[in-house]
């Protein structure tokens, strides 16, 4: 298995109010280092998906929208070692 440039694969669910999947994503695709980005949803909750090295600025930034949660943090690397992600 190859492995990307980026460790940690990065799951969260956004609840808000007028939250827009495009605004986000292209605010995300801007300001943060990543890929694999999924950014869907409705203007109430959004589902994120992001591979990064720095998940922690992810979660900030959407922290600043809404409520975040259901978290999902995995390292891609240790799963591809074998390891519990």
């Amino acid at each position: 298995m190859e492995l990307g440039d980026y460790r940690y694969d990065t799951q969260l669910l956004l609840e808000g109010i007028n939250l827009n999947e495009d605004t986000l994503s292209e605010y995300i695709t801007s300001n943060f280092e990543g890929d694999c980005l999924l950014v869907v949803g409705d203007e109430s909750l959004i589902k994120i998906h992001f591979h990064t090295n720095e998940p922690w600025l992810i979660l900030a930034y959407c922290s600043t929208l809404g409520e975040i949660f259901d978290i999902v943090i995995e390292d891609m690397f240790r799963q591809a070692d074998g390891k519990k992600g």
